[in-house]
């Protein structure tokens, strides 16, 4: 096993978990907040994927699949297109609504595809390339996959939690 095939099986863990946590719920489900100011399953599952392909867009040098496969017009949400969902408020959190999990599944699934290709091309001299210079030290490539990945799988965590408290109301 080499390194890439290392980082495709951690995304594929993440899109497991995802499918996993967001089968069968409905839209109000989904919408759902254990408290006045707790993140949604729906939120915390379209925000790591915004996340993931805001991040991996730019290093790849292309449009986000949000954008270029019409994911944003799809969601028909009250953001900005930009928006990936770092500083929002409490009412921007709440405006995360979607129509199914089908939704927000299928958009994970089109960023995973972007995802698996890109990590497949990678060699492994690519993840010494430094991509953020506003650090100290510097990011680089190899250092951010794995930055997205952990992000990924802490939502990912937190998005079963709340559907397993949900389960037990």
């Amino acid at each position: 096993m080499n390194f890439a095939d290392l980082l495709i099986d951690g995304f594929g863990r993440v899109r497991e978990s995802v499918h996993g946590t967001v089968r069968s719920l409905n839209a109000g489900q989904l919408a759902e907040r254990l408290a006045p100011e707790a993140n949604s399953i729906a939120w915390l599952i379209w925000h790591l994927t915004r996340v993931q392909d805001d991040h991996f867009a730019e290093l790849q040098g292309t449009e986000q699949v949000w954008l270029s496969q019409g994911w944003y017009e799809k969601f028909a949400l009250p953001l900005e297109p930009a928006d990936t969902g770092y500083g929002h408020s409490v009412e921007d959190v709440a405006a995360v609504r979607v129509g199914s999990a089908k939704l927000l599944t299928d958009y994970h699934d089109a960023v995973h595809a972007q995802t698996v290709a890109w990590l497949g091309d990678l060699k492994e001299t690519d993840l010494d390339r430094i991509v953020d210079e506003s650090w100290d030290p510097p990011v680089s490539l190899g250092v951010r996959v794995i930055s997205v990945l952990d992000d990924d799988l802490e939502h990912a965590g937190q998005a079963a939690f709340v559907r397993g408290i949900l389960q037990r109301r």
